[in-house]
């Protein structure tokens, strides 16, 4: 929600995806990737204007790294599915620039591997999959909130679209 008006307020227009088929693209790895490519380049196929666009995806929407490395779209990534080998080598093609937020306490999240990958990191120390500090006082979260948007709104404004900042 949040980086859906960091866009729009640098003029940016979104096109949210809702998955089809959810169960289905969740069975095997290969199947989500495709899926997920298919959904996603649909989306695309109707994007037209002068700036790059720029793909946002939080964990099974992690899957269309494949199209962006394919494609040279830069990305930010929340709760990257860092365990999928084809997302990983997806990341380490990428020539376009993209942003990984994940927690510490998300068993999906490896942080030492995104630091290694050629993206920017965004770590958020014992938050889990949904980004929640769990057992912490709930402003906890909301000040990791916090950082998770400054850190999009730093990677839009410097490394997507320079001169929209």
């Amino acid at each position: 929600m949040y980086t859906h008006v960091a866009l729009q307020s640098r003029g940016a227009r979104t096109y949210p995806i809702q998955w089809t088929d959810v169960d289905r693209l969740a069975a095997d790895e290969q199947t989500m990737i495709e899926g997920v490519c298919e959904q996603t380049e649909a989306v695309l196929d109707r994007v037209h204007n002068d700036d790059p666009p720029l793909l946002v995806g939080k964990s099974l929407g992690t899957a269309a790294a494949v199209l962006a490395a394919h494609h040279g779209l830069p990305a930010v990534w929340f709760t990257p599915l860092l365990k999928d080998y084809p997302i990983v080598q997806a990341l380490r093609r990428a020539t376009a620039p993209f942003l990984l937020i994940g927690g510490t306490a998300d068993p999906a999240w490896n942080g030492a591997l995104a630091r290694e990958l050629p993206g920017e990191v965004c770590e958020i120390r014992g938050a889990d999959h949904g980004m929640f500090l769990r057992g912490r006082p709930l402003v906890d979260s909301a000040h990791a909130l916090a950082d998770v948007i400054e850190a999009v709104e730093a990677f839009i404004d410097t490394a997507v679209w320079p001169r929209h900042g």
